[in-house]
């Protein structure tokens, strides 16, 4: 295939722009979310408030993360029924994955006790930190199976290429977050369990919100046989979507144990260690907000010319996002080169922890030109379906290369770690990358 005339095709350009923008947008609201949090309650009079809802929400997040499956598979194989034309398809996924998140979240309630002691084995808070930590998960579960459900109503929107629906449900759903926040901590002074509340009404508003536009654009595809779609609910009908949210969570499991693992290392390092590290994987959560983007262009284009079984597309597809990709990745590269001493500096004002992140500076230039496939072929392959793949590239990038990279750079200490983050990274991308071009000539058979 001539890569010129796709990379010289404007509409291709604007078609990405579309779809990535407003995703870019709407992820700029979540860490706008977290800062909001961490500021209102920082503000208590006691550090155990902050704790206690640090530990309370990376527990939830963390059940919520494992759960992502939800959203890419959802909107993989209802890219690819738009690819087909295929309505009836569309709404039996939804129908499917949203039976399948009320299940889930519904267990989550039942075992939110266990799931709390489990968490517990693991943590060495401080009684006091454990207790509002515990107030905090206790009102907080409660909003799971909402969010879950809303994982899948955005996944179906994305899925249709509706990304501006998609933005505007987050954009609205974090501001009432915010704004409710503020009120029922700072206003009403209820503290975590404020804070608590505060998100599960807001998840509440989300998928109130993403209900109407999916049942809007639902109402524009003309009849529906509810009869035929209600059969899509029996079990037999679920192999497929099963096996991808099979092979996807596995991969979501490996991807932040691997993430786990360095935030625990880092911390039998000292103090210092862990806190700088803290800073720079916040910047490298800032290199995802970009590169996100792009590979939810390359979800909802690849499961569409997988539906269409068209190849062309396909190519142009995986041509135009990865030069957008490259280069923006590039452009970040370039920024922690030139400005990383100060994107620092606004992170934190300890001139120790300063100095260790500066340290590792020279990984974070690397660290975008290594990992920016891994972001982009992510999309590929969710959209193509091909969960299986993603699942072993994620296997091999963890126990393959992670694991005997910091063994045997463990002199290295910190460096080595970080040594170990840019192999496992770089094998994402290389194993992602290396099977859809050697086998870019059959991608839409197998």
């Amino acid at each position: 295939m001539n890569i010129c005339p796709t990379l010289t095709e404007r509409s291709r350009h604007q078609k990405l722009l579309a779809l990535a923008l407003p995703m870019i947008l709407s992820n700029i609201t979540v860490p706008l979310l977290g800062l909001v949090d961490t500021a209102v309650i920082g503000h208590l009079s006691h550090a155990a408030y902050l704790g206690g809802v640090a530990v309370g929400s990376t527990i939830i997040t963390l059940m919520l993360w494992l759960m992502g499956f939800l959203r890419m598979s959802t909107t993989a194989l209802v890219a690819q029924g738009v690819g087909r034309r295929d309505s009836e398809q569309q709404l039996a996924i939804l129908l499917q994955s949203s039976s399948l998140a009320v299940l889930i979240g519904a267990l989550f309630l039942l075992l939110q006790w266990p799931i709390w002691q489990l968490a517990m084995q693991f943590n060495h808070a401080s009684s006091e930190v454990m207790n509002y930590g515990h107030d905090y998960f206790a009102i907080r579960i409660w909003g799971a199976p909402f969010a879950l459900l809303n994982m899948v109503l955005l996944g179906w929107l994305m899925g249709r290429q509706q990304p501006k629906a998609a933005m505007w449900q987050l954009i609205i759903a974090n501001s009432l977050n915010i704004a409710l926040d503020l009120l029922f901590v700072a206003g009403f002074d209820w503290n975590v369990k404020g804070a608590a509340a505060a998100s599960v009404m807001a998840d509440i508003a989300s998928t109130a919100i993403a209900v109407l536009m999916v049942k809007r654009s639902a109402a524009a595809m003309g009849h529906v046989d509810w009869a035929g779609l209600w059969a899509k609910l029996r079990l037999s009908h679920f192999s497929r979507l099963l096996r991808l949210n099979r092979d996807i969570f596995i991969r979501s499991l490996f991807l932040q144990l691997t993430f786990a693992f360095i935030t625990f290392a880092g911390a039998s390092l000292g103090d210092t260690t862990v806190a700088a590290n803290a800073v720079m994987l916040n910047l490298l959560l800032l290199i995802s907000y970009a590169l996100d983007g792009i590979a939810y262009y390359a979800e909802a284009e690849v499961g569409r010319a997988a539906g269409e079984h068209n190849y062309h597309e396909l190519h142009a597809t995986v041509t135009l996002a990865f030069y957008w990709s490259a280069a923006v990745a590039l452009l970040f590269s370039l920024l922690f080169w030139l400005a990383g001493e100060q994107l620092i500096g606004l992170l934190t004002s300890i001139d120790k922890v300063i100095a260790s992140a500066s340290a590792l500076l020279p990984w974070m230039i690397a660290l975008p030109l290594l990992s920016f496939g891994c972001y982009l072929f992510d999309g590929v392959f969710i959209g193509a379906a091909k969960g299986r793949t993603m699942r072993n590239s994620m296997m091999i990038a963890s126990l393959v290369v992670f694991v005997p990279l910091w063994y045997v750079s463990q002199p290295w200490q910190n460096h080595g770690l970080w040594l170990a983050l840019s192999g496992f990274m770089l094998a994402r991308s290389a194993t992602l990358g290396g099977y859809y071009y050697l086998r870019r000539q059959q991608f839409l058979q197998e």
